[in-house]
């Protein structure tokens, strides 16, 4: 037989197969927005909004001083013009960020060269709050920027305008804080963003200098420095654990363009891609747990998603998400606050300017099963602090405490709430054990004791309490002045009444649950006793 003189070919798939390749973007519909929002005009490259699973904070225009308004994160529609603010600044807010270990922290950097840290009460904010928690003086000029450290408790970064880094303990008695623990000196003009790896022991800054930094944050030690000459970052990421690092940026011809770096090296960036040439900032947002990156720019009404890779070309393009509204900046809720029976994996906070509006856009991924995906939502980190302040500061490093997000597991409490004794029977979530695991003996005690304790429980709450009406005090109630206030009363009793008939109906399953393998393990033993 004749051999054929061409060359043999072989067939390759032109496309990387992704379980995230058709992430899509569901915008949230009218009636799950939050309208009439006074956002602020300030013109920082910042975020402007900030979220949790409880609130949504965003800072707001106003005329003498600086505000913001934390909004209950299902008080959604038209948003009271009279809204009650914390109004504690003397200028402009800039910045805010809600403590990671702590649902009911908030802490804000503002041009009066303070930050200040603040307590949300359990059921929002329900009049004006002008005193703080927690003052920060140390800065000289206008504070731009601040961050939490991601795994150690009442742990604060500040930057400012005197291109300055501080870090701050806020496990002191003390009201007004005066001086840091440690002030980073090595930045030579402003520190545009500030990020963390995964356990807190490394810090990455980008400056308007051009140049990207690696810090040892407790000690200040500098110690690496890129300037590269064909990236102006502006942004910057640590990449989970991957060691690497992700800028955003312009080029030197001013198009907008990303670059990533190898952590251990960074002389040359590891890739570098430039995207159009518009002008907004490029606001970077990663997710460790599905190694998905979001790219949203200030002003623009898309926003670009790809997938991180150890090798090499190391960033995938997934695909796009389209809008013909611009957003102004974006909040993320945490990934213990997501719709897990959606397929959410992502969720923003669109801040519309021109419509003063704030948009939830959920990230979902396709799946035709409507039960937990487990292979999409890995162990994630908790609202659980790894680290003490102290620990951190001592020269401990851990990485952070990691949560499972499949429902019935059990989800731990706000660290406010256990370090502060807290205890409300209507927000915790209890986990059980599987019930085909235990033993009839075993069964009945546990319906017997936890029957009896309830009981006991009662009785001596009923003793020890005093008369309580809506989570509040009966002497301490008073009857609502204004129509605004009445709303508010109205809105706690109608999420107290919710909380109840979830508590109830989860009772209901439990008790039908034991009943059932009660029953099934009589009829086993019958079994077996006839055999």
């Amino acid at each position: 037989m004749l051999r054929s003189s061409y060359p043999e070919m072989t067939w390759r798939p032109q496309y990387r197969s992704s379980k995230f390749r058709h992430v899509f973007g569901k915008a949230a519909t009218k009636e799950c927005c939050y309208d009439g929002v006074p956002i602020t005009c300030s013109v920082q490259d910042n975020n402007f909004c900030a979220v949790n699973p409880r609130f949504l904070a965003v800072i707001t225009e106003c005329a003498g001083g600086g505000a913001f308004l934390v909004l209950s994160l299902h008080h959604t529609g038209k948003v009271d013009p009279h809204q009650p603010r914390i109004s504690g600044h003397r200028g402009n807010v800039l910045d805010i960020k809600w403590n990671p270990f702590n649902d009911y922290c908030i802490a804000s950097c503002s041009e009066d060269a303070t930050v200040k840290v603040w307590e949300i009460p359990p059921h929002g904010v329900l009049k004006n709050i002008t005193s703080a928690w927690k003052e920060l003086q140390g800065h000289s000029r206008r504070v731009g920027l601040i961050e939490w450290h991601p795994t150690a408790n009442n742990i604060l970064f500040s930057t400012a305008y005197d291109y300055q880094v501080m870090i701050w303990n806020l496990d002191c008695p003390e009201q007004v804080i005066k001086n840091p623990v440690r002030t980073i000196s090595h930045h030579t003009d402003v520190v545009l963003s500030m990020s963390f790896n995964t356990e807190g022991s490394l810090l990455a800054t980008t400056c308007k200098d051009r140049k990207l930094r690696l810090i040892e944050p407790r000690s200040g030690n500098l110690l690496q420095e890129a300037n590269c000459k064909t990236h102006k970052a502006s942004k910057v990421l640590f990449l989970g654990n991957l060691k690497m690092l992700f800028t955003s940026g312009t080029s030197r011809y001013n198009d907008r363009q990303f670059a990533l770096w190898d952590q251990d090296d960074l002389s040359v960036p590891l890739s570098q891609e430039n995207l159009d040439g518009s002008s907004g900032v490029l606001f970077p947002f990663y997710d460790p747990d599905t190694h998905m990156l979001y790219l949203a720019g200030k002003g623009d009404g898309n926003m670009r998603y790809y997938e991180i890779s150890s090798e090499k070309p190391y960033i995938y393009f997934l695909t796009e998400y389209r809008s013909n509204l611009p957003q102004k900046g974006m909040g993320v809720m945490p990934k213990r606050g997501l719709d897990v029976n959606a397929c959410e994996v992502f969720r923003f906070y669109k801040l519309v300017t021109i419509k003063n509006l704030i948009e939830p856009l959920s990230m979902i991924v396709p799946r035709r099963s409507e039960s937990y995906q487990e292979d999409i939502y890995p162990m994630t980190a908790g609202n659980k602090p790894a680290l003490s302040a102290e620990e951190w500061l001592s020269g401990i490093d851990k990485g952070p405490v990691l949560m499972s997000l499949k429902p019935g597991s059990q989800v731990p409490e706000s660290y406010s709430e256990m370090s502060k004794g807290r205890e409300n029977s209507l927000d915790t979530r209890r986990s059980h054990s599987r019930p085909g695991l235990l033993q009839l003996s075993y069964i009945q005690d546990q319906v017997g004791t936890k029957a009896g304790k309830e009981d006991n429980g009662n009785t001596e709450d009923d003793r020890s309490r005093t008369p309580v009406s809506n989570g509040e005090d009966i002497g301490l109630c008073s009857p609502p002045r204004t129509e605004n206030e009445l709303r508010m009363k109205f809105h706690k009793q109608q999420e107290e009444i919710r909380r109840l008939r979830e508590l109830l109906n989860q009772r209901d399953v439990r008790v039908k649950q034991l009943e059932l393998e009660i029953k099934n393990i009589k009829n086993s033993q019958s079994h077996q006793s006839s055999l």
